[in-house]
């Protein structure tokens, strides 16, 4: 447990220099340098306190490294929703060691944002445009597409195993399952891209509607928006008068204004609303298919029990992978999560099973 602590700073300050890399904006990029090296600071403080070497430890885990790849290929804000998260993850085990320990609680550790903001402070140059800037990339990172697809292909997988499991049991795998393997793989897709484009259609829409009243305030009563630029930036902890000069300069760019009071009054990250309800429920489709196709995939070249058999194996296989894959985001162990996802996946067919086996025999009789 010491070493997997250890291992996590080493990662964390590794992926905060890959964002540093990979980030356009100087100011920016000059907070994840320095993020970088509170971690790196971290991981020397505990190393020494363990009395542990560093010599074995100073590369980053195969799952930093694979992270990396994520962002080469989905950007790199998705890295930094990672990041975010195993940052909320440290913290929570911090003051979980403190009150068991009965020390006392810094607060230094407790919300990774507020770092980042203490950060930000101290730059002179600082500007409003830029702390909106930075403020927007940390909402943006939360929708993550690499975990939505996980995800859904989880959903596809464990509900058209059960489904097959079950028909297979009352029928002892003949040619029926295929059929329902096929319509199971189907009509869970369907119902997954519609319920994808309703939930998008309708947060679009609510959205849109409180977009469109932000903007009528912001022309209607430019100083009370102002005001309202000021105590959001006060609640951030920035001196009041500094806030009012940042405010000032916000308020001139209207569009810069409407965004950022969006973005912290309401909430919404408009680059969110620019996705396509569509193409959100082919991707809904596309990911639940993979997955639900993998226990049909045996039926369609053999049957009967040998076909039950491979189909468990082939399922059980894709169950361990993407237990795997959610060691990503959660930073547990590969094996422990790849074989409790198999152990769930297989105790659902399982019941499937058996209970299509007592229905099937029934039937006969």
């Amino acid at each position: 447990m010491k070493n997997k602590n250890l291992q996590t700073e080493i990662d964390t300050s590794y992926l905060y220099t890959v964002l540093a890399a990979h980030e356009k904006d100087p100011l920016i990029a000059k907070v994840f340098e320095k993020m970088s090296g509170i971690e790196k600071g971290h991981a020397e403080a505990l190393a020494k306190k363990e009395n542990i070497s560093l010599k074995n430890l100073v590369q980053p885990s195969w799952r930093a490294k694979t992270l990396n790849g994520i962002g080469k290929v989905f950007g790199y804000d998705y890295v930094l929703g990672v990041v975010m998260e195993t940052e909320k993850t440290i913290s929570s085990s911090i003051i979980s060691a403190r009150k068991k320990n009965k020390l006392e609680i810094t607060g230094n550790e407790t919300n990774h944002v507020q770092i980042l903001q203490s950060i930000l402070d101290n730059e002179v140059k600082v500007t409003g445009k830029q702390l909106s800037k930075f403020e927007s990339r940390h909402r943006s990172v939360g929708g993550n597409a690499v975990r939505a697809a996980v995800l859904g292909g989880n959903d596809g997988l464990v509900s058209n195993f059960s489904l097959i499991m079950g028909i297979a049991g009352a029928t002892s795998g003949n040619s029926a399952v295929l059929l329902a393997g096929l319509a199971g793989l189907l009509a869970g897709a369907l119902s997954m891209a519609l319920g994808e484009w309703i939930s998008v259609k309708s947060s679009k829409e609510l959205y849109e509607n409180q977009i469109e009243l932000e903007r009528e305030e912001l022309d209607t009563n430019p100083e009370g928006e102002r005001q309202e630029v000021v105590l959001i930036y006060m609640a951030k902890g920035i001196p009041e008068a500094q806030a009012h000069q940042m405010a000032t300069d916000l308020i001139k760019n209207k569009g810069q204004a409407h965004q950022f009071l969006v973005q912290e009054e309401l909430g919404i990250n408009t680059e969110e609303l620019q996705g396509s309800a569509i193409e959100a429920a082919l991707y809904s489709f596309g990911l639940f298919s993979i997955g639900a196709v993998i226990p049909v995939i045996p039926f369609m070249f053999a049957s009967g029990m040998t076909a039950v058999a491979i189909s468990v194996a082939f399922s059980a296989t894709g169950l361990f992978l993407i237990g795997a894959a959610i060691t990503l985001f959660t930073g547990k162990n590969v094996w422990y999560s790849g074989f409790r996802q198999v152990l769930f996946g297989l105790a659902a067919a399982a019941i499937t099973f058996g209970i299509g086996k007592i229905i099937g025999v029934t039937m006969a009789g």
